[in-house]
């Protein structure tokens, strides 16, 4: 079986950071100019390794392309570093949804802003999320359904791990919740690998996370998978019903991660950035090894992904208001 850690190691093993060849239409005409793509979370995750995927292969934007990990404050650190880089195409950012459209709404003072300090390039890629139990929960436990029975009759053990509090994956089970009418507390992690440990160790019934976390331990039958966010079933678990299926559809939801320059870049380099990826997103190559990651080519035009933030933004902002969340400092 291939797992997910064996795919990251051999396919980032492939990756190559030396000269891609002289740039035709990106931020530099001139052999030798490097652009960086800015990740605010540490090396091997998922974020950083499409990362290290599209600095391989975009070749038509620059000579060379390295990526740079920036990690801290659950990715803020990355993009205030993008806030104040030069505005001429040579550092850009991937960053998933929540750094844009929930960060804003959750942190009393956030040092950028969405809207004013970065230009939207494009949306690379979609990604729905999971809803599973761990051996806390019995056996007969199978749909989510019975889980919520389940938990309605046990509410002291009615909890599920995420990757941090004020992160979708936390509001996804509060919505749940508040949407079933029962009490789901969540355990916030520092990660997802400590959330799958502590879901595999009895310490927590449930998680909500990506499919990629827990994918090797529902394939070899320790975790049980409930339903899948997205509007169909997952290719990585297409027996696995959809949140819609379940009964909920309010729920249904997909995270992306999108690719960001800083604010006042020329629209003719933001423009060729956008072409430079999309035609990497459009490789059979590209889509096979994002699939087996449960990510989804999405490259939507640059107007298409600045309309999906504002209405995200406005989602998010509802979703926040009614959960009671205390902002954070």
């Amino acid at each position: 079986m291939v797992t997910r850690r064996k795919l990251l190691t051999a396919s980032v093993a492939g990756l190559a950071f030396s000269a891609l060849g002289p740039a035709t239409s990106g931020f530099a005409q001139s052999a030798g100019k490097t652009a960086r793509i800015l990740v605010g979370f540490p090396a091997g995750g998922t974020v950083d390794f499409v990362a290290r995927l599209l600095a391989n292969e975009i070749k038509n934007y620059s000579s060379a392309v390295v990526v740079e990990n920036r990690s801290g404050a659950g990715g803020r650190a990355a993009l205030e570093a993008l806030r104040s880089s030069f505005a001429d195409g040579s550092t850009m950012i991937l960053t998933p949804a929540a750094t844009m459209v929930v960060y804003p709404h959750i942190y009393n003072a956030l040092k950028y802003d969405a809207f004013t300090d970065f230009t939207p390039v494009t949306k690379v890629c979609d990604f729905p999320y999971l809803i599973a139990v761990g051996p806390m929960v019995p056996g007969h436990v199978k749909t989510l359904p019975d889980f919520i029975a389940w938990c309605r009759a046990n509410p002291s053990q009615a909890t599920y791990g995420t990757a941090g509090a004020g992160t979708p994956l936390h509001f996804t089970g509060v919505m749940l919740g508040r949407t079933a009418g029962f009490e789901f507390t969540d355990v916030p992690h520092l990660g997802a690998a400590p959330a799958v440990q502590n879901l595999l160790g009895g310490q927590i019934a449930a998680a909500v996370l990506p499919i990629h976390d827990p994918l090797p331990h529902i394939q070899s039958g320790t975790v049980r998978a409930l339903a899948t966010t997205g509007p169909q079933r997952s290719s990585s678990l297409p027996e696995v019903p959809t949140i819609r299926e379940a009964g909920y559809p309010s729920l249904e939801f997909l995270d992306w991660v999108g690719v960001f320059l800083p604010a006042r870049t020329p629209d003719e380099t933001a423009n060729n950035l956008d072409r430079a990826i999309r035609e990497v997103l459009k490789k059979e190559e590209t889509k096979a090894t994002l699939t087996k990651l449960s990510l989804q080519i999405a490259g939507v035009s640059r107007t298409d992904f600045a309309r999906l933030m504002k209405s995200e933004f406005q989602r998010w902002r509802s979703i926040v208001q009614a959960s009671g969340f205390t902002p954070l400092d």
